[in-house]
Order: structure tokens, then sequence, then C-alpha cells
């Protein structure tokens, strides 16, 4: 019975992850849980309140935005944290990026672009919380200060699962931008 439910969360897992649009990257350099990646420019939605964040965003791709559009979820959901305030952003999917944007209603959900970019990230599993976020945060750091590499700005935390997948079986990332062009 154990090995049936493991299938069947494998199986959950695997048929969300294909369904859903992830950005398009090249991976530099692999070592082990970390990577240098060169992003190409993201559209995103956006709030930066950190209060309802979500539900905002969630009502803006079920259209209740200027053109009454219906946009699909995308992974992951990325998370910004500049002081107090947490800024959640959905990343809008190519096909609807490369169309005209539709505008959102809700005068807390804002239009953004993250520019194209090479990014050093770290892959971790388990629930979303401060502690994992700076357990992750730290390991990204010390490889970074390892490798020699120059980052700046500050971290963003992609999550690419929904809530009732197991958190051990998450995937979570912690990007940091690279400073100018490096190796």
């Amino acid at each position: 019975m154990k090995n049936f439910f493991c299938t069947l969360i494998t199986t959950i897992v695997a048929v969300s992850a294909m369904a859903t649009e992830t950005p398009d990257y090249k991976v530099l350099t692999q070592d082990g849980k970390f990577e240098v990646r060169e992003y190409p420019a993201l559209t995103l939605v956006r709030t930066a309140s950190g209060d309802g964040d979500f539900m905002r965003l969630f009502r803006y791709i079920s259209g209740g935005n200027e053109a009454e559009l219906k946009i699909a979820m995308t992974a992951p959901v990325l998370m910004k944290h500049e002081g107090e305030d947490t800024g959640m952003s959905f990343i809008v999917p190519k096909e609807v990026a490369a169309k005209a944007v539709p505008a959102p209603k809700d005068s807390a959900v804002m239009m953004d672009n993250l520019p194209a970019g090479q990014f050093a990230v770290y892959r971790y599993s388990g629930g979303r919380n401060e502690k994992n976020e700076q357990e992750a945060l730290g390991e990204l750091r010390a490889w970074v200060g390892k490798k020699g590499l120059e980052v700046t700005g500050e971290p963003l935390f992609g999550y690419y699962d929904p809530p009732w997948i197991p958190p051990f079986m998450r995937r979570n990332e912690v990007m940091l931008r690279m400073a100018g062009s490096q190796p």
C-alpha cells in the first residue's frame, strides 16, 4: 500500500509539473544543487503588499484584468523580500507576453519586468518558511563566495509546486543576480 501512495504522489507531481509553463533558461555552470543560469527578460505581474498577494494575482490570471482574459498559471511563483515588504510575482506565459499583456483591474497588482541576466541558483525542498529560506540563502551565499562570484541585489525565491505537494517533494529555489557578465 505504501508503494501505491508513493507512486500516486509522484504521478500527481509529474503531471502537475508537465502542465505548467516554466521560463526558459540556459545552464552555464552546474555543481550539484547549485547552478549559474542565464535567463531572458521575463514579464511579471506582481504585488508588493505581502497581504493576500496570491489571491490578488490569482484573480488577475482568472480574468480579473482589463481584457477579462484567463491566463495560465506558470511556475515558479517568485517571492522577493525587501526589508519589511514582501512581494509576490507570477511570470506571464510567453504567448501572452508576446502580445499585449492586459492591465490589472486591482490597483495592488502591477506589471513588471525581470531584466535578462545571469543568476546563481540553489535548489532545495521543504515548506515555504523563513527558516528554510534563510538556510537556502546561506547555502547559496557560501557557494557563491567559494566560487569567487559577484552577486548583486536582493534574493528571489522561486516556488514551483502547489501547497498540496508534500514538502519533501517540492521544488524550491533561491536566486541571486550575478553582477555584470561572469564566466
